[in-house]
């Protein structure tokens, strides 16, 4: 028996790959099929399963294509239903893998399919459980993603209850938890670091599963929900309804643009993104382009903040390029014209118009927050205030920042900061994109603020 675990951090995701005797299976697959083929490959088996444990919102799965490529077949869990051929698995349903056992156990509450994968070794035992979205290390997952359902999220939230004290707190405490996500990923509101853990460390420090009883675990799991990203209901709708193949998408998308393409492109309704670093990026831009780094959360950020259905034209790194479409691809972004030949050096050297991002260090703020023109702009969402704020900072979450942009003064000077700096310079590019001229980035955000001993308050809404 072999498991490996593949986990992507840009979309804090986590897919599994489980062997036995020459056969695998793979447990929620990213959008390229490559790594899982070529690990199959290597290690000499055959995929025989493709088990998807929900309808994934947070990123388009790789199942369809690697079902063609393989004929491995798909199985999902009770009541799901699919615009492709899939399998449709019972609840507690065995699927003999060499010499283990995956059986199928449904665990509705994230969502109505929603269901885990429990791993019995050559001898019967409970061995592991692939959680999905149901049980995370130090939370589960998030009961509001119901797509066209009549179900609340305290409806959910009761089924997710139910499941997990009928499913997977009977499991022994030695039996190893794969959970879904890590530490970052919007599909719960407190995941831990940690992308592993046992029945029993879960079932002693998970905050949800020490509520002694469902209405305390309906309260506990309902509150205090962010906003989900809105791309999350259109990767929901594709993942149920299927998608171009990635290897077409990539041949579509990863067109060198010369720079007179490049310009005409621009004059259609196009979103310039640019992915590099935030240090780079604040020295020179093409005017109105949106940065956001392949070095964060790039897809996550993509998804909710870029309207889905505006094409995409890319500037990189030299040889970065074919990274920042793929990644746009695993979150259902394939309209994309192209990235720009050479980058922004090559638009720089030929003498086109740029445009810059003054930062500041943290250890100048104190100057310009006595002056009456200058103001903060704090853009991290409301759990991370409630470690401290700067006193009279705007509060604006950076998702929610476009749609505050009306109510800011193009006349005031800006300082923007989040926690460490990597969200403010995308805020800094979406004002400066709306015409928004005295914009000035805190670098190192609220860590390095802390650091400098400015005094913090905590904002009456937390």
């Amino acid at each position: 028996m072999y498991i490996q675990q593949l986990y992507t951090n840009c979309l804090a995701e986590a897919a599994y790959y489980i062997e036995s005797n020459g056969e695998a299976a793979i447990i929620d697959p990213l959008r390229e099929t490559t790594p899982y083929i070529e690990l199959a490959k290597q290690r000499g088996t055959r995929i025989k399963y493709i088990f998807e444990t929900h309808f994934h919102a947070d990123f388009v799965s790789g199942h369809i294509d690697l079902a063609k490529k393989t004929g491995a077949q798909i199985i999902y869990g009770p009541t799901a239903i699919a615009a492709y051929n899939i399998y449709v698995a019972k609840d507690e349903e065995n699927f003999p893998l060499g010499n283990i056992t995956l059986k199928l156990l449904h665990t509705p509450g994230h969502t109505t399919e929603s269901s885990c994968i429990l791993l019995q070794d050559e001898n019967t035992k409970a061995y592991a459980v692939f959680t999905g979205d149901t049980l995370f290390v130090g939370d589960v997952g998030r009961p509001d993603l119901a797509v066209k359902s009549n179900l609340t999220k305290e409806d959910l939230a009761a089924m997710l209850y139910d499941s997990i004290h009928a499913k997977l707190m009977p499991l022994p405490d030695d039996v190893i938890v794969y959970p879904g996500h890590g530490a970052g990923s919007a599909c719960g509101k407190n995941i831990g670091k940690e992308t592993t853990s046992t029945i029993g460390h879960q079932r002693k420090q998970n905050y949800a599963l020490c509520c002694q009883t469902k209405d305390e675990f309906v309260a506990a799991v309902t509150s205090g929900l962010e906003e989900p990203p809105t791309y999350f209901f259109i990767d929901a709708a594709i993942n149920k309804k299927g998608y171009d193949n990635i290897d077409e998408v990539m041949s579509r998308n990863a067109v060198a643009l010369s720079i007179a393409q490049f310009e005409s492109e621009m004059l259609k309704e196009t979103i310039v993104l640019d992915t590099r670093n935030t240090n780079t990026f604040e020295k020179g831009f093409i005017p109105g382009s949106i940065n956001i780094g392949l070095d964060g959360q790039y897809a996550v950020w993509v998804g909710s903040l870029l309207d889905h259905g505006v094409p995409i034209l890319i500037v990189s790194d030299n040889g970065k390029e074919k990274e920042a479409i793929l990644r746009l691809a695993r979150v259902g972004y394939e309209h994309v014209y192209g990235y720009l030949e050479g980058g922004f050096e090559a638009w720089a050297n030929a003498g086109k118009t740029v445009d810059t991002i003054n930062s500041i260090e943290a250890s100048m703020l104190e100057h310009s927050l006595n002056t009456r023109t200058h103001k903060i702009i704090d853009v991290r969402n409301k759990t991370e205030w409630a470690s401290g704020v700067l006193a009279g900072a705007e509060l604006i979450p950076l998702a929610k920042l476009e749609r505050h942009i009306s109510l800011l003064d193009k006349e005031v000077t800006y300082l923007i900061h989040c926690a460490g700096g990597y969200r403010s310079m995308m805020a800094a590019s979406i004002l400066k994109k709306h015409g928004f001229k005295h914009i000035i980035n805190v670098q190192g955000g609220i860590t390095k603020i802390k650091e400098h001993g400015f005094m913090l308050v905590i904002p009456e809404e937390v």
